[in-house]
């Protein structure tokens, strides 16, 4: 057995076979999971490198077992990839779509590495179907086989194997990679030059290489199945402590002043990311990082960027002195925390409200501004430090009322950070505003009031938000009415609403057909179903009401408004009550959407004249349009087949108004018809097939982008 670490330069650069296996399980990466975290790290990685100059930075993809295979004298080597095979596919797919991207910008001879790190040389006679270094002989073999082998620019819409993972993993790189090149097209050279020195040889795996004769499945056990891993948290521990006894200090002490904060069920509780747990202790120290080099760093990635920092980059400081800044700062962190998690009305400061709104979006990644604001170093003023927090604020909550991506916000959050590195002081509220305005890519860009007014009204919010998001959005309307915005009086009480505890209620009800007859036929129905869920037709309650109650009709001794006098507290209630005394209607709802909206913009504000566009101009959101609107349209027909991408035997027909007819059941939402099929929570925009095999959410996405080119123009189009 042989174990070297090696970069991928070192491993793919020899005429090879590497033989993913029969009983191999095939590719199963996805782009949320698992392929955009990597690009992530590359192009941090990319950008690093680019920045300093220096080639030290690297990072750690994991472990790769091989086997040497016996083969004929004067033949390639051959090699069985016993694991690590999704890390080496990958890999491969990562280089060939980037080698086509290069050539496409006219990087011939970058493009010209990259290839042959996947493609063996013609000149070892080899048959066109051995001429990729790594070979599948699972059912992957003929998606890897034609993405990998096809023309460049590659027609991914035409590919026999579109709907694979292996083929969509390709696609995902292509855009990545040629997206990021044109970021900068003055500096592309540059670019692609990093760009394919990192692939090459920045990033690390360590390669066991087992001799033919070796019991190749007890390693694979071992590697699998047994032990714990480190945490970055332990890495980094034990690194502090070992500096801090070679700097002739009291590492008993260290632990006891201070690193014993860290060793409470607080910092020991998981957060969620993705997929992925992380102690809260290992996200702090990725979150204090960033705050510190201004960098996007993969929670993978933590200790090893920690150990550079403390080497390179930390301007002589002492370990010690480290890990007194580390603690003070984790004390803040933990009081924000522990403040926005209160369930009571008892008023926040900016920090704890910033936590507590963006932990109900599920979005942990911009707290390292928070750290970086209110880090006891810098001479920041009371009021540059709100504004500057309100700006960022608002630039997270408008994209999340718009159910934005959120895969690029990490990124930003650091480009954020090293601009403020270099801002004055007295300047930093305004400079954060500058930054956030000049986004302008969709990932990324600060949504101005025009498109929220043109988008929030017709939403399903009650479908479109998480709970804990919407409730959170209907708190901060409630909060409005009693005074909490700027500029406004506070109500007698002057106390916020509780948090985390009120019920979400409709008014209209979800079942409104029972007691809430409408004249007008299909087309009434059709429009009363369509406001059940907008925001308008949303309250908060102090206690749910039961399903009597919650189905009753307006008015009347057990009606819905004399239930709501009961939750009286609340002022937005009493609103509803004073405003709707007769009847509760679409046109109640549409008005009351329009006001809830204009509180949330008074709360999140922009600058000035800021419109909010980006470039590609795609201010439509698909996440608004349903299945009906692709009737209408005639993308669809009533009486199309829909066909389960996993399994072709899952059938859904199209029906009037876009009631899906399965199985003998009707089902009135694509997710709903596909949890049915599966047995499990699917999204169905993915899963589900059109009578022509294009994926549906695809469809989706190219009408949205057909209805923003009807969009009017905006006066003043630039910023």
């Amino acid at each position: 057995m042989h174990t070297l670490v090696q970069t991928p330069q070192q491993i793919f650069t020899l005429p090879q076979h590497l033989t993913v296996p029969l009983f191999q399980r095939p590719y199963v990466w996805t782009e949320e999971d698992q392929l955009a975290p990597l690009w992530t790290d590359i192009r941090r990685l990319t950008e690093l490198r680019m920045r300093q100059g220096t080639a030290y930075a690297t990072h750690f993809l994991g472990a790769v077992v091989l086997q040497q295979q016996l083969s004929n004298v004067g033949a390639v080597s051959a090699f069985a990839v016993i694991d690590g095979q999704q890390r080496l596919t990958t890999l491969q797919l990562l280089m060939d779509a980037a080698a086509e991207v290069l050539v496409a910008v006219g990087q011939h001879g970058l493009s010209q590495q990259l290839y042959s790190l996947t493609h063996n040389p013609d000149h070892f006679g080899l048959a066109q179907d051995e001429l990729l270094k790594v070979q599948h002989t699972n059912k992957d073999r003929a998606a890897f086989h034609e993405v990998m082998n096809a023309p460049a620019p590659v027609d991914y819409d035409s590919l026999e194997h579109q709907a694979s993972l292996v083929c969509r993993a390709h696609a995902f790189f292509s855009e990545e990679v040629r997206s990021w090149l044109l970021e900068d097209e003055a500096s592309l050279p540059q670019r692609a030059a990093q760009l394919v020195n990192v692939i090459s040889t920045g990033l690390q795996l360590v390669t066991i290489t087992l001799q033919p004769d070796e019991n190749s499945q007890e390693i694979f056990e071992t590697l699998n199945a047994r032990g714990t891993p480190l945490t970055a948290a332990d890495l980094i521990k034990n690194l502090v402590f070992q500096r801090i006894e070679a700097e002739g200090g009291s590492a008993q002490d260290a632990y006891t002043k201070r690193w014993s904060l860290f060793e409470h069920g607080f910092w020991e509780h998981e957060i969620g990311l993705g997929r992925y747990q992380v102690s809260r202790i290992s996200l702090f120290l990725n979150h204090w990082l960033v705050a510190r080099t201004g960098e996007e760093i993969g929670p993978r990635s933590t200790f090893n960027r920690f150990k550079t920092w403390v080497e390179h980059e930390s301007g002589g400081q002492s370990m010690s002195e480290v890990l007194d800044t580390l603690h003070t700062q984790a004390r803040l962190y933990q009081s924000w925390i522990e403040a926005a998690a209160r369930r009571d009305g008892s008023d926040l400061d900016e920090a704890a409200l910033f936590v507590y709104r963006t932990q109900a979006a599920k979005l942990e990644v911009v707290k390292p501004v928070l750290l970086w604001l209110y880090d006891v170093h810098r001479a920041i003023s009371d009021q540059e430090r709100q504004r500057s927090l309100a700006a960022v604020e608002s630039w997270i909550m408008r994209r999340a009322l718009l159910r934005l991506p959120t895969n690029d916000l990490g990124r930003t959050v650091s480009l954020l950070i090293d601009h403020l590195n270099r801002a004055d002081p007295g300047l930093v509220g305004q400079r954060t505003e500058e930054f956030l305005s000049r986004q302008r890519r969709r990932g990324t860009y600060w949504p101005g009031d025009e498109q929220l007014r043109r988008e929030i009204p017709s939403m399903p919010a009650y479908r479109r938000y998480p709970r804990s998001l919407l409730r959170m959005f209907l708190e901060t309307v409630e909060d409005v009415e009693r005074g909490h915005a700027v500029g406004q009086q506070l109500s007698k009480s002057g106390i916020r609403i509780p948090r985390h505890t009120m019920a979400i209620e409709h008014l209209l009800p979800q079942r409104w057909r029972t007691n809430w007859p409408v004249d007008g036929g299909l087309a009434a129905e059709i429009r009363r179903d369509e406001h059940v869920h907008r925001l308008g037709n949303l309250t908060l309650l102090t206690s749910s009401l039961n399903s009597t109650l919650s189905n009753a009709p307006w008015l009347g001794p057990g009606g819905k408004r004399v239930a709501l006098h009961k939750h009286d507290v609340i002022l937005m209630n009493r609103r509803i009550r004073d405003t709707a005394q007769d009847s509760w209607t679409e046109e109640d709802i549409d008005r009351r959407t329009s006001k809830m909206l204009e509180a949330l913009l008074q709360v999140w504000r922009v600058p000035e004249g800021h419109l909010g566009l980006h470039d590609d101009g795609e201010l439509v959101s698909d996440e608004n349009i349903d299945l009906r609107d692709l009737l209408a349209a005639g993308v669809l027909n009533v009486g199309d087949v829909l066909t389960g991408r996993v399994d072709s035997a899952h059938k859904a027909r199209i029906g009037e108004e876009g009631v899906l007819h399965v199985d003998g059941s009707e089902f009135r939402s694509l997710t709903a018809a596909a949890k049915h099929l599966r047995g499990k929570v699917t999204n169905g925009w993915w899963y589900f097939l059109a009578p022509n095999g294009r994926a549906l959410r695809d469809l989706r996405r190219e009408y949205a982008r057909s209805l923003t080119s009807r969009l009017p123009v905006e006066a003043g189009g630039t910023e």
